[in-house]
């Protein structure tokens, strides 16, 4: 049915039906059935039957951008075309086909306008598991676009698909396939990207746009790394001198742009869950309040012996769990931040904890000298800190998967089963693991899903890149600088495809995989401001956004990333046709000529990877 259609699309667009491009949402809707007759002309839509300033508010921001941007799906979907068999010394390519035209007014059998919406809840708060479904339906002969949905969040994603079904044929007119029948809503409730504002700060308006791309992606949770050792940006009311340690005074969210942010984020289906990160990475906006709380702070990160570095970059700095301060502060600061955001969630950090640092308190080496560890040292914090956030604002806590699965400093007795664990190392392993104690799981797997990686070292008088010759020129074996990581600890660079192959609950129980949650991207910003942001999220987030939403197989069961290669690389367009700043994944060539910028001629060579 969809290649009927496809074909007399191609007749009233592109004059030539091989070169065919259809409307193909991204993420990839989990049921969408098209049909046969011509395209309907779409007009000004009007939208009845839901009273919702939520709903009325995505509407006109739909509406607006499909009247404004008129736009023409950029990347022609066709097989891939015949080529020689291999020698071909005396033999000519076959001739291409004439590129697609977009001049001609499209013949079309009927006109919409207006959207039926119907919500059944609208006032269901955006919080976790909330229903995000809809079905989106254009009838034959209809002049109505009928939308239903559980709550307003499923609203919202139907016009995001229908902004990427209303096309623009070439001559100004907008169309849309007709009749077409879509069901859809997530795999996973949580589908995200993170963000730090901690290492560099992040602009307001930056930051709406990234939420701007996640809306259009139907990502739905951005995790905010608010601040780190480095920097601290946010405005505490109770311990006013903590933004001392913000970049400069231009560089504080105040409550006020706190506040700003949330809604923005609400009005498009997205929650923000903010993270302090706690006890380690701990230095600046503390020490303003008190410096006895902390421990290495005016310590040599990295002593210049490895085995004795503090932290593992620059700045150093971890809470004194033994300090009966740091109890005080971090409650009082937990506490504002958690009446701020509205989230039943909240992250509460805890990686990357260090015995080293530790060393540089009275009280610290006291316990060890009892035959303590810091396993035992990390438990006291959960034992301790987690019933005072819990007694100051009662939420769901997120904690790095450090907290029980760190060789060196995993917690030694019990973390509560209602702690949310995110995932980021050692990729499927510990996601096993975390679902095997009981915990539910966010999957961040660094060797998958961290979009900073790839870039190289970011630290200053690094002896390691003055090595003009490869010492390995002979053996071709990998070293530091030709063929190796470059500083970058968890390189390579994670590309798309690299994101959305990723089958994050493989060799997990039924009841495992009950556990996992979904998955969020994160971007740690040591190398990123506003100047690259957008770019090193997108669009390969958008790869992560139909991994969890509908998942990275076909019906058969076979994984369908060279199906989704036309469909991002249209998706990479539409986001900048929307003011998404997103990177290109290929040259322009690849979009107009599909398949030919595959590694395999074979189409079929995902289906049978045993990688």
């Amino acid at each position: 049915m969809r290649n009927l259609l496809l074909a007399s699309l191609a007749t009233a667009l592109f004059a030539r039906s091989t070169e065919a491009v259809a409307a193909n949402p991204l993420p990839k809707p989990t049921q969408i059935t098209w049909g046969s007759e011509s395209p309907f002309s779409v007009g000004a839509l009007t939208l009845n039957g839901v009273d919702s300033e939520i709903v009325q508010a995505g509407f006109d921001r739909a509406i607006k951008a499909i009247t404004e941007i008129k736009f023409i799906p950029q990347a022609t979907e066709a097989p891939v075309r015949s080529f020689e068999p291999f020698p071909t010394a005396s033999a000519a390519a076959k001739k291409r086909s004439k590129k697609r035209q977009y001049n001609a007014p499209t013949n079309t059998t009927g006109s919409l306008s207006s959207v039926n919406c119907q919500v059944k809840n609208t006032t269901a708060p955006l919080q976790h598991d909330v229903d995000e479904s809809y079905s989106l339906e254009i009838a034959q002969g209809s002049n109505s676009i009928e939308i239903t949905a559980e709550t307003v969040y499923g609203a919202l994603h139907a016009f995001t698909t229908l902004q990427q079904i209303i096309i623009n044929d070439g001559s100004g007119t907008l169309i849309v396939e007709a009749p077409v029948s879509i069901k859809d809503a997530p795999l996973y409730p949580v589908r995200g990207i993170m963000i730090d504002s901690g290492r560099n700060f992040l602009s307001k308006k930056k930051i709406f746009e990234q939420i701007d791309g996640m809306a259009l992606s139907k990502l739905n949770v951005l995790h905010w790394h608010m601040i780190d050792s480095q920097s601290w940006p946010v405005e505490i009311e109770t311990y006013p001198d903590m933004i001392e340690d913000a970049y400069s005074a231009n560089e504080v969210y105040t409550k006020e742009c706190l506040k700003e942010i949330i809604d923005y984020a609400a009005a498009r289906g997205v929650r923000i869950i903010p993270e302090i990160d706690m006890p380690g990475h701990a230095n600046s906006g503390w020490k303003q309040v008190d410096e006895s709380m902390l421990a290495c702070i005016n310590s040599w990160w990295s002593n210049d012996d490895w085995p004795l570095h503090t932290a593992v970059e620059p700045t150093p700095g971890q809470l004194d769990i033994l300090n009966n301060k740091t109890y005080e502060v971090t409650g009082k600061v937990y506490k504002e931040l958690a009446e701020l955001f509205p989230d039943n969630w909240f992250h509460i950090g805890g990686d990357e904890l260090h015995m080293n640092c530790y060393n540089f308190s009275s009280l610290a080496r006291d316990f060890f000298a009892q035959n303590k560890t810091m396993g035992d040292l990390y438990q006291a914090w959960v034992d301790r800190a987690l019933p005072n956030f819990k007694k100051q604002a009662d939420k769901e806590f997120v904690m790095w998967d450090d907290v029980i699965l760190s060789a060196d400093a995993a917690a030694t007795g019990n973390v509560p089963k209602d702690v949310i664990i995110q995932a980021w190392n050692n990729g499927l392993t510990n996601i096993n693991n975390a679902t095997a104690l009981g915990h539910r799981v966010i999957v961040s797997s660094s060797d998958f899903m961290y979009l900073d990686c790839g870039y190289g070292g970011w630290v200053g008088n690094d002896q390691r890149y003055d090595v003009q010759v490869n010492p390995n020129a002979t053996d071709g074996s990998p070293n530091f600088n030709w063929g190796g990581n470059g500083g970058s600890w968890c390189a390579p660079y994670k590309t798309w495809q690299r994101i959305y192959d990723y089958d994050f609950t493989q060799g997990l129980s039924d009841e495992q995989k009950k556990l996992v949650l979904g998955a969020i991207a994160p971007l740690w910003s040591e190398q990123v401001d506003d100047t690259v942001l957008t770019q090193k999220l997108w669009p390969r987030c958008a790869a992560l956004a139909e991994l969890v939403w509908s998942g990275n197989r076909d019906k058969d069961g076979n994984k369908r990333t060279t199906e989704l290669t036309q469909r991002i690389l249209n998706h990479r367009e539409w986001l900048v046709a929307n003011g998404i700043q997103a990177s290109p994944l290929m040259p322009k060539f690849c979009l107009q000529h599909p398949h030919e910028c595959d590694l395999n001629l074979n189409q079929t060579a995902l289906h049978t990877s045993s990688a």
